[in-house]
């Protein structure tokens, strides 16, 4: 490891191989965490965002699991403390949308998977990060930072309302735990991502969603990957020392 880096431990970044997961795990290795970055099917991203880690002296390591299925969860972070000892950081990050459309369109198979991912499998992270990380079950503390959206206060009308849904959830995970271990040496919050410039609008199958969005926005544009993780690796931080419980949105202004 490079010497002039602190070392804060190990972090755990979920969908952390593409987008603003990616830009996570680069940033807070850069900062000292050992980062586990979590992919469900792409080994080869996962792989280049470890090997771009390892190359200016960080630590990573490509962990495969579905966020979707809590037996992967618990291998994901046996695996990641195994690899680089107690783990100190969770950033819930994984999540699906679907395709663009009206809620009455989708059927209960889609939607079912989009809260299981999205909500249920972030709920379960958080559960896991909690029994490893608190004082009262002898951890040392630590700090998770769940990704919800704009979408969560918007309604996601038209386009995803049951991922505004379940993202909403993630809102109401993040205030009520970190109530619940506010004692323990933890801290939860929440980033509430605006229009980002990722792949994800490709995969709803509307490209140009983008564009079409980015008028709406006061800043006339969308955000950069890296722009999202920024305020996500300052809640991990100990710079945010007295920060629990707080959802901050990063929109642009919307």
């Amino acid at each position: 490891m490079n010497e002039s880096r602190p070392d804060r431990g190990t972090l755990i970044v979920t969908g952390g191989s593409r987008g603003i997961g990616a830009a996570i795990s680069i940033r807070a290795a850069r900062d000292g965490y050992a980062v586990c970055v979590n992919y469900q099917g792409r080994k080869d991203a996962a792989d280049t965002v470890v090997a771009e880690i390892e190359s200016s002296g960080g630590r990573a390591v490509a962990i495969q699991a579905d966020v979707g299925n809590s037996n992967d969860i618990k291998r994901l972070f046996d695996e990641a403390q195994s690899e680089f000892g107690p783990i100190t950081g969770l950033v819930n990050n994984a999540g699906v949308t679907g395709p663009i459309g009206r809620l009455d369109s989708f059927s209960a198979e889609d939607i079912a998977w989009t809260v299981n991912v999205n909500t249920t499998g972030a709920i379960i992270c958080a559960a896991e990060a909690v029994r490893r990380m608190s004082t009262l079950h002898s951890g040392s503390g630590g700090a998770i930072v769940n990704i919800s959206s704009a979408a969560a206060r918007i309604g996601g009308a038209h386009e995803w309302v049951d991922y505004a849904a379940s993202k909403g959830a993630i809102d109401t995970l993040t205030i009520g735990l970190a109530v619940e271990v506010a004692t323990e040496s933890i801290r939860v919050n929440a980033v509430r991502p605006g229009l980002t410039d990722t792949d994800i609008h490709v995969t709803a199958g509307v490209p140009e969603r983008m564009a079409n969005m980015a008028p709406k926005i006061p800043m006339q544009r969308a955000a950069s990957p890296d722009e999202i993780a920024n305020a996500i690796v300052w809640l991990l931080s100990e710079e945010a020392s007295y920060v629990t419980g707080a959802i901050i949105d990063v929109t642009g202004g919307r």
